[in-house]
């Protein structure tokens, strides 16, 4: 990487701002922003053919006028939750790290790669107690708002977006920002335009996956097209 800079002639105020402009340059050149949003969003869509091809665990079941009622858990999902994305945040790592050295700078990825394997952790660990615990009155009753937000806070798909807020704020990336809280808005909400609805268990997380993992490659593109653009 080379720079433009002049000397400073001594200037205390010349010299900061030439600081600040190779810093910025700098941190313009470790950006590779595009990579895990690639990734995390073809994880994201992939999980749609687990749900699709994986039966799930029923639990708690209920005799009801119409049948049953039960608890339903997809094992395999969230183990591939949990192996795809340990494998996509070291793809992650691999990848910056690569370009940094190719680039001459080192990359400040680690932060962003720890977070993103600590929220995983506690989304595992979540899983398993409320597989174990459940709601109170839960399958009777449908668990409260409040519970539902929480739940989706640690669903795979809240955790990538927690984690990209801490990539934004180590590229100081304004504009991964507000894509991130965008996505966070869609997920939480949810926003699913009512899809899947009496589509059966193995295809009622499709269209949230779809809305979800699509948007995350919308944001890839978007931001190689203006990596490259920027350099």
């Amino acid at each position: 990487m080379t720079s433009d800079a002049v000397p400073a002639g001594g200037d205390p105020r010349r010299v900061l701002a030439d600081v600040r402009e190779m810093a910025r340059r700098v941190r313009l050149a470790q950006r590779v922003t595009w990579l895990p949003l690639l990734l995390l969003g073809l994880v994201t869509l992939g999980a749609i053919l687990v749900y699709r091809f994986s039966h799930p665990v029923l639990s708690d079941c209920r005799t009801v006028a119409d049948g049953q009622i039960c608890k339903a858990w997809f094992r395999a999902a969230q183990i591939y939750w949990l192996s795809a994305l340990v494998l996509a945040y070291l793809a992650i790592a691999a990848g910056y790290m690569l370009v940094a050295r190719s680039r001459g700078l080192g990359a400040r990825v680690r932060p962003y790669v720890l977070t993103g394997l600590g929220l995983l952790v506690l989304s595992a660990a979540a899983s398993a107690t409320w597989g174990a615990l459940g709601s109170p009155g839960f399958p009777d009753e449908a668990p409260s708002p409040f519970v539902q937000f929480l739940f989706r806070v640690v669903d795979p798909a809240g955790i990538i977006g927690l984690a990209l807020l801490v990539l934004a704020w180590l590229e100081r990336h304004v504009a991964l920002l507000a894509f991130t809280l965008v996505y966070l808005v869609v997920v939480l909400v949810p926003i699913n335009f009512g899809w899947g609805e009496g589509w059966g268990p193995n295809w009622q997380f499709a269209p949230q996956l779809v809305i979800n993992g699509g948007l995350l490659l919308l944001g890839a593109l978007g931001f190689a097209v203006a990596g490259r653009r920027s350099r």
